[in-house]
């Protein structure tokens, strides 16, 4: 389990550009952060030190007191990790609200990071190798509802193809709905039917262009 930052890492967190995510601290400070995956250093000079999706989610959260209080869940990794669809016991609510908010902005300032452009339009390296859970993000930040457990909603599955990910949902609106989000949001999408089911999805890749 992730331990939560020290305090004085809580401090260069805390501290951080509402917008931007960006941070000051001694190169300690920020070598650790980065070290644990609630920061990243910007490869072109000067080399500024920003939060990552994972950092900001620390950063909105309140601050633990002396005794905290344990995780939501036993699995509960510290991490914000978006809703793929067939999750059981999913917790929604203002915090839901706000942890994915906060994710979404996040993954547009990664973008604009990490693109010689600067562009936000498109995905970045990131949400290449982690297709599954960038399209739900931007699905999630959307406002689409996840299937809970075998119920109604969006699932996002991983496919044999590269680059390439699933999305399915019973009802033939929402699904042309969340194409229409992933496309916004910088994918590559088509609608396909299941040979043997005749079930309609959407095939979704990330552009480069």
């Amino acid at each position: 389990m992730t331990r939560p930052p020290t305090v004085a890492q809580r401090r260069v967190i805390d501290a951080a550009d509402p917008v931007t995510g960006r941070l000051k601290g001694t190169e300690a400070q920020l070598a650790a952060l980065v070290k644990r995956g609630l920061a990243f250093r910007h490869p072109r000079p000067p080399h500024d030190h920003f939060l990552t999706p994972a950092g900001h989610r620390i950063r909105e959260a309140p601050e633990p007191t002396a005794a905290p209080e344990p995780p939501a869940a036993p699995a509960d990794s510290g991490v914000f990790t978006a809703r793929i669809g067939g999750e059981e016991n999913a917790v929604d609510g203002p915090s839901r609200t706000r942890e994915v908010h906060s994710a979404w902005q996040g993954l547009l300032e990664l973008r604009r990071m990490t693109h010689r452009d600067g562009a936000v339009d498109r995905p970045c390296g990131w949400e290449r190798t982690h297709l599954v859970q960038a399209a739900a993000l931007a699905l999630e930040a959307a406002g689409h509802r996840p299937a809970a457990g075998e119920g109604p909603g969006y699932r996002v599955r991983a496919t044999p193809q590269p680059e390439a990910v699933a999305v399915r949902e019973p009802d033939a609106e929402a699904l042309r709905a969340c194409a229409a989000t992933l496309e916004k949001a910088g994918w590559q999408v088509g609608e396909h039917t299941e040979p043997r089911t005749g079930a309609r999805y959407v095939l979704a890749s990330p552009r480069r262009a």
